[in-house]
């Protein structure tokens, strides 16, 4: 772990449960968890390989609509059957994904304290009556979900505020490690359709912002408020994810070709720029924002200013991370500072 890595890692953990000992500002609170989120994510997605799941042009060009359906399908769930009907289901599902969010994340720092054979060796079991079907683990990563388990358990009982935030953002990091979006082409294909996503169902409809006050699950970060008639301030989970898996894929194109992190640089900035607009103008109309709206301007504007610069469209646009061989990803990623 690089010591900008760790740095971060310990600022999200103590600004997470800060709010439990001191009074935090929420939109400083979001502005900063959501960018230290971004952070640590980006960096844990550097490896010698490449993240397993890669995105094509035409998944990116469908995400905007399957997401549409999804939180339309939600809405009208919410609408004609009961939320709390509703909430416990997606409470099952969660607290299973939950664990393996949780364990994933924390599993690297458990793993260095661990026998290495519990870190390489797999163990396969098969599900009964569909021998077929099997999964293959490591000790670590059983001793990694016990943690999560009892953390999951907490928080379907309790429904705490820091139980949802530290499930969310366990969902983002892994979100942002876990993906990658193959090329900057089909990371621009998905941002712009999300940005018309976020604007229609935000602005021209109620769905999305009537499914994230009745959606009871870790889909959004909660900043505690002074304010009685609205306790809490909302980041939705998508909001860190999308931006961040395209200033991820930035930082793996200049570890790529063995230089500074000059292109992360400007992206990360351009979202951090994006985070704080949208607070402002948030602040200003006192009214939900679609955040992707400031975001995706803000990302894709620094990134193409800074590339444009430096006249060196040609080498970022063609760069396909799914046809980077395994070799030279395992020595530029030697470089990484």
């Amino acid at each position: 772990m690089k010591n900008g890595e760790r740095v971060a890692n310990i600022a999200l953990a103590g600004l997470t449960l800060a709010p439990l000992i001191v009074k935090v500002d929420p939109n400083l609170n979001v502005i900063l968890t959501a960018c230290l989120t971004v952070y640590v994510g980006c960096y844990r997605s550097v490896k010698a390989t490449p993240p397993t799941e890669t995105m094509s042009n035409e998944h990116a060009m469908r995400f905007p609509f399957v997401g549409s359906a999804m939180l339309l399908s939600l809405f009208l769930l919410f609408k004609f059957l009961s939320k709390d009907l509703v909430n416990a289901v997606l409470t099952s599902y969660f607290f299973v994904l939950g664990i393996i969010a949780l364990s994933a994340t924390l599993l690297p720092a458990i793993k260095r304290y661990l026998p290495s054979n519990w870190n390489d060796d797999l163990i396969t079991w098969r599900f009964p009556y569909f021998r077929s079907l099997e999964i293959e683990f490591t000790r670590s990563q059983i001793i990694a979900a016990i943690p999560g388990t009892f953390f999951c358990a907490w928080y379907a009982s309790k429904k705490h505020w820091l139980a949802n935030n530290i499930l969310g953002l366990a969902f983002c990091i892994q979100g942002i490690e876990m993906l990658s979006l193959g090329s900057f082409k089909t990371g621009a294909i998905l941002l712009a359709g999300l940005f018309v996503y976020d604007i229609f169902w935000v602005f021209f409809t109620p769905v999305m912002v009537s499914v994230a006050k009745s959606f009871d699950a870790p889909i959004k970060l909660l900043f505690p408020t002074a304010d009685i008639a609205r306790p809490f301030s909302m980041l939705g989970l998508g909001d860190i994810v999308i931006p961040g898996i395209f200033v991820a894929l930035a930082l793996r194109f200049d570890v790529s070709r063995g230089k500074e992190s000059q292109y992360f640089k400007s992206a990360f900035f351009g979202y951090t720029m994006g985070v704080v607009l949208t607070i402002v103008v948030m602040n200003w109309f006192q009214a939900a924002q679609p955040a992707l709206l400031y975001i995706v301007p803000a990302v894709i504007g620094c990134l193409g200013a800074h590339v444009i610069w430096n006249r060196e469209v040609k080498p970022l646009m063609d760069f396909d991370e799914s046809k980077t061989k395994d070799s030279g990803e395992t020595n530029s990623a030697k470089k990484v500072e």
